[in-house]
């Protein structure tokens, strides 16, 4: 039977104890969870997407859009619990889970969800994303004995960004751009996109810029102004199935076409899902992204 003890780390958070307890490390410090919990609920698609990978089975999850490579998450026999931001509580409470999973954007809804089950976060930090991918993975792993699973992934993907930096250290300065409803913003090694330059290898075109999840506004001229070697761009609306203006169609102008990475065909449009859904931050979408990014590299 699960008793749920209260700990005093960072804001009060939840220790979940049991006669077989397991102590993980999560973002808001460590925890003792059951181990092997049997009914396990994932409202972040990241932590799917490591669940998926480690072969860990699901009872409910956030609704809302998925990648295609999760895509059978949205039907039955799956739970669809609401949103990232606004979990259904009573879907949440009758499903009566042994363990619920935040992170990223239903991290806010912490206090909301432990209130009904046990809960950990597993938030990822943008500054250090491929590190806390690997605290996540090895954790999940070691609460249901797939240690060697989790690190066998791990290793393949350190392999790979490994490769990836050797590639980026001669490409040149890059840029990251974020468009949705007709507007642009920049990302830098501080921001939500900061695996570009911190983990992946590539060099900032502008050292300043403002961090956090929205990033700097920026305009056609900023771009020219700048003139990255390479610009990545990640469309927020094709992401959410949002109709608006398409990336391409945004920078398919005069002033981006003067840029060093407009005229050598530098532009890369990133898969959406792989780095708005998922933020990069799951096993799968990083081997993607990483795919995507080498293959433009290589070219």
């Amino acid at each position: 039977m699960r008793t749920l003890l209260t700990a005093a780390l960072f804001g009060a958070v939840a220790t979940l104890a049991t006669a077989e307890d397991i102590t993980v490390e999560t973002a808001r410090g460590p925890v003792a969870v059951q181990s092997a919990p049997e009914t396990l609920v994932s409202l972040d698609l990241a932590i799917l997407d490591i669940l998926d990978r480690l072969e860990i089975p699901v009872a409910g999850v956030a609704g809302g859009v998925k990648p295609e490579y999760l895509t059978q998450y949205g039907n039955p026999p799956y739970k669809q619990l609401g949103s990232f931001f606004e979990p259904d509580l009573e879907g949440l409470n009758a499903l009566s889970p042994d363990l619920a999973i935040v992170a990223g954007r239903s991290a806010s809804a912490f206090d909301n969800v432990s209130s009904v089950a046990p809960t950990i976060d597993f938030t990822a930090q943008s500054t250090d994303l491929f590190g806390s991918l690997r605290r996540n993975m090895t954790e999940i792993g070691s609460l249901y004995g797939k240690e060697d699973m989790a690190a066998q992934l791990l290793a393949d993907l350190d392999s790979r960004l490994a490769t990836l930096r050797e590639l980026s250290g001669e490409a040149g300065t890059a840029l990251v751009i974020i468009t949705t409803g007709g507007r642009m913003s920049t990302h830098g090694a501080e921001g939500r996109f900061a695996i570009v330059f911190n983990e992946m290898g590539f060099a900032p075109a502008i050292k300043e810029v403002k961090a956090g999840n929205h990033g700097q506004p920026i305009s056609n001229e900023f771009i020219l102004e700048t003139n990255p070697d390479w610009v990545f761009v990640v469309d927020r609306d094709a992401a959410i199935g949002r109709d608006g203006q398409p990336a391409a169609q945004m920078l398919d102008n005069a002033l981006v076409a003067k840029t060093k990475a407009a005229q050598a065909d530098q532009i890369i449009f990133l898969d959406p899902a792989d780095w708005y859904l998922v933020g990069a931050a799951g096993p799968t979408a990083l081997e993607r992204a990483m795919t995507q990014i080498m293959s433009a590299l290589q070219d």
